[in-house]
């Protein structure tokens, strides 16, 4: 098969690899749409992953083309969105059903092949069948947009509050569209750029600043999701919350972070609430997360489509990925379809 292999960051080649096959409690699946992920960028340009070479891609859908020993419940030709996360279900955080702080996790796309590839034999125990008709490329965004909502479930708006976000990719795009879906009047959109705070006001948000406005007094918000990762968006977010707010992190910072006085005064002062989130998985394994936000996709109540600014095949991977590290034209999602 066909596949885009990493041998170093930067060094992304298009080459033939053996076909993998349908293990025991396994289905082989023929990838119907891979999007890229945040965090593959610096993963595949600048800090390279656990393993070398490596096939990454870990948002991804599929048709199942081959069904292992054992299989039961699924068919040949079901459509599956896949959960990237293969925890080990025996540590403490398994037992407890905490699935996203496993201690001993395996992960497609990072620590073993993903689905930059023509196919994927994929664990039954990671697979969701979507419903008949369901568009492939709505069931690969099933990953950003639950990450979204695993966030937004640490601290929940009740309806008529005021929800911000700040950093506009296709995870904060898709918490602007929970947060509304939740009950939020309002919701506050922050970014570096136009386009995105262009795509934010598609996806619902109220009000869209640049990073360099100042943040208004009469538009604090109850629930901020800080996606960018950057260390001054991290301030800014705590900074931003109403008086017993809560303020939860996804953005994943690369440079130390630290909280300047007036963000330290703001948080201690106003007793605003800071949780951490990671992945976005809950029990049992996939969790709600993944099944809500699976229905939430292929039903329509979430919106997709006006996120995805490229749609490629597979032998274009590599040169998107050169015009990614130029930072030559805008993108949003990024979509390949095997």
């Amino acid at each position: 098969m066909r596949a885009a292999v990493m041998y170093s960051p930067g060094d992304i080649r298009l080459e033939d690899v053996a076909k993998p096959s349908a293990g025991a409690a396994e289905v082989l699946l023929k990838v119907a749409a891979v999007g890229v992920c945040g965090s593959d960028i610096p993963r595949m340009l600048t800090k390279g992953a656990h393993k070398m070479p490596l096939i990454c891609g870990h948002e991804f859908s599929g048709e199942i083309v081959e069904l292992g020993e054992g299989v039961t419940g699924l068919e040949k030709g079901d459509l599956v969105g896949v959960a990237p996360m293969l925890p080990c279900r025996v540590c403490d955080q398994c037992a407890t059903g905490n699935f996203s702080r496993c201690r001993d996790y395996d992960y497609f796309g990072s620590r073993r092949n993903g689905a930059f590839a023509e196919f994927v034999a994929v664990p039954v125990g990671n697979v969701l069948k979507a419903k008949k008709g369901s568009d492939p490329r709505a069931v690969a965004m099933t990953d950003p947009a639950s990450i979204a909502l695993h966030a937004i479930w640490k601290a929940p708006p009740t309806a008529g509050q005021r929800g911000g976000v700040i950093g506009c990719g296709p995870i904060g795009l898709f918490a602007i569209q929970w947060m509304k879906l939740m009950g939020c009047t309002e919701v506050v959109a922050i970014d570096v750029s136009e386009e995105k705070l262009a795509q934010a006001r598609e996806a619902g948000a109220t009000h869209a600043f640049l990073v360099t406005d100042d943040i208004r007094t009469d538009l604090l918000c109850d629930v901020i999701i800080e996606a960018a990762g950057h260390p001054s968006s991290i301030n800014r977010a705590v900074r931003m919350a109403a008086p017993g707010g809560h303020v939860v992190f996804i953005g994943i910072p690369v440079a130390d972070v630290s909280l300047d006085n007036k963000t330290f005064q703001h948080f201690l002062r106003q007793e605003v609430s800071l949780h951490g989130a990671w992945n976005s998985f809950g029990a049992p394994y996939p969790g709600k997360q993944w099944t809500v936000t699976l229905d939430a996709l292929t039903s329509g109540k979430l919106r997709w489509e006006f996120m995805i600014t490229h749609e490629l095949g597979l032998d274009r991977l590599p040169a998107m990925f050169d015009t990614i590290k130029a930072k030559s034209e805008f993108f949003s999602k990024i979509m390949f379809r095997p």
